[in-house]
């Protein structure tokens, strides 16, 4: 790309309106979340009907399909971008347009999508912790597992959207994304010296709202959240769970969706990204869940990525005009985690007596 074209390009994505905006591409919203319910109908009614622990190849199994969507998702993405900016009236009475610049748009739009998924990914593996230390801490059985992440994951998506929507309407002052830049590098700073997660289930507002709204059993018997004794309804320790995981995700999404806001200025790549990411995070869990522990140096990966994309909202897309390098981000965030990960394998956590 030459010189001149790689400018104009930067200057049109920080200057023109949104490409895909809810005005024009609300029958997509629509569409997409059709698909995620059908998946989640298919999920617990065909392939989860009978309660059953997730194995090793079904969860690798549905973790290769959910990325695979993704992936086919970010080339459906570009090709499609690629064709609609090529024959918009409104991008084409932008300065000095050329087919070239249309392609190159596609591509960007394509990236931002890939980073973001990457960037939720990598960020929700730190709910796969939580997940297991409170799976422990309820002494959850295996067979019923996956019961609580499917309802978990369905709350997420709501909160999701509610966040994208929030933080889409907010983002567009300048002194907003500012703040949430240095809300993250705060984040990330605080991460690195975070010591090990603990859970407090009783410190937590929804449990404690929900022991004085009903009585709790202490009993697990069958994949129920609600049971009835002596004539009264008790929640159960699944339902507990259920309300601290929810409650786990809605403090992790406060710091992962302005992070995909750092990388993209599309609600609908930020939308799309998340649902990707959250909708294949239960197959993650189940894979990494007896191996989590080995991953003792990924934190720091995830709070150099969260000090890294604070810094490129609140300071770095300025520097660069308006936007840094997407290649670039995609290029950083995927080598901290990758080398992250590859550290604590080599390296491995020595047991405390």
């Amino acid at each position: 790309m030459n010189t001149t074209l790689a400018n104009t390009t930067t200057d049109a994505l920080t200057t023109l309106p949104q490409f895909f905006p809810w005005s024009e591409y609300w029958w997509f919203y629509l569409g997409f979340t059709a698909f995620v319910f059908l998946m989640l109908a298919l999920d617990l009614g065909v392939f989860h009907r009978k309660s059953h622990a997730v194995g090793f190849k079904e969860a690798l199994g549905w973790s290769i399909v959910w990325i695979s969507m993704a992936i086919g998702f970010g080339f459906a993405l570009n090709e499609y971008a690629e064709f609609r900016f090529l024959n918009s009236p409104r991008l084409a009475q932008w300065p000095g347009f050329t087919p070239e610049m249309a392609n190159l748009w596609a591509d960007q739009v394509t990236l931002e999508f890939l980073t973001g998924f990457v960037i939720e990914k990598s960020l929700s593996v730190d709910n796969l912790f939580i997940f297991v230390l409170v799976f422990r801490y309820f002494a959850i059985p295996a067979i019923y597992q996956h019961r609580i992440l499917f309802y978990g994951i369905i709350g997420a998506l709501v909160f999701r959207a509610i966040f994208i929507a929030i933080g889409s309407a907010l983002m567009q002052y300048q002194w907003v994304a500012v703040v949430f830049g240095v809300f993250l590098v705060f984040t990330g700073i605080k991460l690195v010296f975070a010591g090990d997660q603990q859970i407090e289930p009783e410190k937590n507002l929804l449990v404690r709202g929900l022991k004085k709204l009903m009585p709790v059993t202490t009993k697990i018997e069958g994949p129920e959240f609600f049971s009835k004794l002596s004539g009264r309804w008790h929640a159960t320790p699944l339902l507990i769970a259920l309300v601290f995981v929810e409650a786990t995700d809605i403090i992790f999404a406060v710091d992962s969706v302005p992070a995909i806001f750092a990388i993209t200025r599309e609600p609908m790549i930020v939308f799309t990204s998340n649902i990707f990411a959250i909708m294949g995070l239960r197959s993650l869990y189940f894979l990494l869940a007896n191996v989590i522990d080995a991953f003792h140096l990924l934190k720091y990966g995830l709070a150099i990525v969260l000090v890294f994309v604070g810094a490129k909202m609140a300071y770095l897309n300025e520097a660069f005009g308006g936007k840094f390098p997407i290649s670039w981000s995609l290029a950083i965030i995927g080598g901290v985690i990758t080398a992250s990960i590859a550290l604590s394998l080599l390296f491995p956590k020595r047991d405390k007596k």
